[in-house]
């Protein structure tokens, strides 16, 4: 299997390196996971749950020491609305939601150290039901920063079914990316899923284990690891890539990124496949 996917001309990697809730060691971790084999890595311009900075300044000294390549990286990066915020605000509260998210974009570009963006991502509608007028705005922003070229692709995260069809069928660019926390006992958010296969739209989960303790703990998933000589968490990525997730990992263990990534070399067959999709918790 390929380890990236093609969408509107990109290669996206198919597992990524989550940055959330790193603080500090942000830099880091992102540094370990750089090494270790990851290409694509999410953040977000929250600096209360994100240090981006730390991400861009990882990033820069992985090129400057000679060994990583921009173009072979994928740079994943958010905007945020105030409610999802704290004072660390990355642009004007008083100003238009347009001109926050160009601010907010412009502040990414340099936290990040690089000149364009590969996906940029809505961190979730404004509210859980519906798209309304802030919604639209920072979305006709996010086009706007799509068609100049500075991100190559565009995504959503945190949305509903209701929100993502409601985008597709009136934004003037559709999202690429879907990215969802993604419950077992929610079936692996098997209906945004489906809508997303169907339309084309690439679909990523993070939360797979933290969000699913009692399927990690589960008797049934520790027999398909054994059978397979892998461990419960390589099972449930390669599960995700086999049903057409982009998993997200967001380890802090060096040992654990490496063998994240041997996933790639893990077979589940189809009837384990079967069994996980109906594992609910």
């Amino acid at each position: 299997m390929d380890r990236t996917v093609a969408i509107a001309g990109v290669d996206v990697p198919r597992f990524l390196y989550g940055t959330a809730w790193k603080e500090d060691a942000t830099q880091g971790l992102t540094e370990r996971a750089l090494a270790s084999g990851f290409r694509g890595i999410d953040t977000a311009n929250q600096r209360k749950h994100y240090n981006e900075t730390g991400v861009g300044q990882a990033i820069s000294d992985a090129i400057a020491s000679g060994w990583l390549v921009r173009d072979d990286l994928f740079v994943q990066t958010k905007y945020t609305f105030q409610s999802g915020q704290d004072h660390r605000l990355p642009y004007n509260p008083e100003s238009p939601i347009q001109t926050q998210v160009e601010e907010s974009f412009a502040s990414s570009l340099q936290h990040l150290n690089v000149d364009r963006i590969d996906s940029y991502v809505l961190h979730g509608p404004s509210g859980s039901v519906g798209i309304n007028q802030n919604d639209w705005a920072a979305w006709r922003a996010m086009e706007s920063i799509y068609e100049s070229g500075r991100t190559r692709l565009l995504g959503v995260s945190n949305v509903s079914l209701e929100q993502l069809e409601r985008l597709c069928s009136e934004a003037k660019i559709r999202p690429h990316i879907v990215q969802n926390r993604c419950y077992a006992v929610r079936g692996w958010d098997r209906p945004i899923r489906k809508f997303c296969k169907v339309n084309g739209l690439l679909y990523q989960g993070f939360s797979l284990l933290t969000a699913n303790r009692a399927v990690v703990e589960s008797q049934e998933l520790a027999q398909i690891a054994k059978h397979h000589d892998c461990s419960i968490p390589q099972v449930i990525f390669r599960f995700a890539i086999e049903v057409g997730m982009i998993p997200l990992t967001g380890t802090t263990n060096t040992q654990h990124m490496q063998s994240d990534l041997e996933i790639f070399d893990v077979r589940l067959e189809p009837d384990d496949i079967e069994r996980i999709e109906k594992l609910m918790g």
